[in-house]
């Protein structure tokens, strides 16, 4: 499986970086991994606006060739054990490549929702951005430890 996460801009506390960095070179012992940090211009204008140029930016980061899932605090809740039958579903399925879509602040245009074949929501809660991406990856990585039969679930 091979898996790229879309970050808009760099993650900005550096304990985050670190643990992102952590989880990131575990899951490569299971599958390929890339975190596509975008640069972000400063945005000056309405919520809608950033939004609408954030979407830009993500849709024209998303290859045409992977399957596209944006976390969104409306989608799907998933167990760790869900999400790990959803990572094998994928596999037998054929599908090789899944791009994870991490918005900003104020989330994802629904431009980058209808584009999403799966929204995922990571908890009822409101996260920051950058606290959404050491979860993601530490999920991944707990995931594919549960398909493995490895012990770091448990």
């Amino acid at each position: 499986m091979k898996y790229e996460i879309l970050l808009l801009g760099k993650t900005k506390d550096s304990f985050l970086a670190e643990g992102i960095d952590e989880y990131t070179r575990r899951l490569q012992h299971y599958a390929a991994i890339n975190l596509k940090m975008i640069k972000v211009r400063k945005n000056q204008g309405s919520d809608k606006v950033i939004m609408e140029n954030e979407a830009d930016l993500l849709l024209g980061n998303l290859s045409t060739s992977t399957f596209p899932i944006a976390l969104d605090s409306r989608g799907k809740q998933l167990s760790s054990m869900g999400l790990a039958k959803t990572i094998e579903r994928f596999e037998e399925t054929g599908v090789g490549h899944a791009t994870f879509i991490i918005g900003g602040p104020l989330g994802l245009s629904p431009r980058v929702l209808e584009r999403a074949k799966l929204k995922l929501s990571l908890s009822k809660m409101t996260f920051t951005h950058d606290m959404v991406r050491l979860f993601l990856v530490e999920q991944l990585y707990r995931a594919h430890t549960i398909i493995s039969g490895g012990k770091y679930h448990k």
